[in-house]
């Protein structure tokens, strides 16, 4: 596990109640995991608002949840609601002594990185992120059938992940997807609001009506999944990569 000091001031609110307020958290990165988290020690959370769980959740492991074993789950008791398991400390020494917060969408209602609210996780301090206009030729099919074909990409660099090649709605067959009501949100992109299925490929494309201004040039463009389908950049076909995103569980869902 890898760790540094964050020299940012981090919050966590439920409503109007501040559960934890740091200047200095760690933040960690779990081993095969490349999307950080915070860890506070316990002189920065409202421990008062936590009461151990008599057990650990049920289900499968989730994206919001830890990468490894824990040593005690805690329920959240804050602005009037319970969080159940919403916070834990895990069994590792490089987090002794710390706290972990969830960062899923249906618990804490804000985080604060400074005064800027981040949805969905922390920012890595080590990402960058770009959107580069292109002329490059670049095809998109799955299982022989064409679902796009574009001399007009934008393509997107974005540390530890493959190029993504952002290409416009008029050169994506999109009678050959099927619309989904599934939703995200990238603390360096902003939200997808629009998701595509394809056989056997759940939300294999996206796309982002109002990016951030970063990364503005992606505004309504539509991405697929290069883990999921065949590219080719100039003729020459892109080896599927392996990425978190592989596994389609860790992609939204409705």
């Amino acid at each position: 596990m890898r760790t540094e000091i964050s020299g940012k001031w981090v919050r966590a609110m439920v409503g109007g109640t501040t559960v934890v307020d740091s200047r200095a958290p760690l933040i960690f990165w779990e081993q095969k995991f490349p999307i950080p988290a915070y860890a506070f020690s316990l002189d920065e959370v409202r421990m008062d608002l936590l009461v151990p769980a008599n057990s650990a959740p049920s289900g499968a492991p989730t994206f919001f949840g830890p990468k490894g074993p824990v040593a005690q789950w805690f329920d959240v008791h804050a602005g009037g609601r319970v969080l159940p398991h919403a916070a834990w400390c895990r069994d590792d020494p490089a987090l002794e002594g710390r706290i972990t917060l969830t960062w899923a969408p249906e618990a804490f209602d804000r985080w604060l990185e400074e005064e800027e609210e981040v949805h969905s996780h922390p920012r890595d301090p080590h990402k960058r992120v770009e959107a580069l206009p292109s002329s490059r030729h670049i095809t998109v099919k799955l299982d022989g059938v064409l679902l796009a074909d574009s001399t007009e990409p934008v393509l997107l660099f974005e540390t530890y992940l493959p190029t993504r090649y952002y290409l416009p709605r008029a050169d994506v067959r999109l009678d050959r997807l099927s619309a989904s009501n599934n939703r995200s949100h990238c603390p360096y992109k902003g939200y997808a609001e629009d998701y595509w299925d394809a056989p056997g490929s759940p939300s294999v494309a996206w796309s982002y009506p109002d990016p951030y201004p970063s990364v503005a040039r992606i505004k309504d463009r539509i991405a697929f999944y290069n883990e999921s389908v065949d590219i080719t950049v100039d003729g020459v076909a892109v080896r599927r990569p392996r990425s978190i995103f592989s596994n389609t569980k860790n992609r939204p869902s409705a």
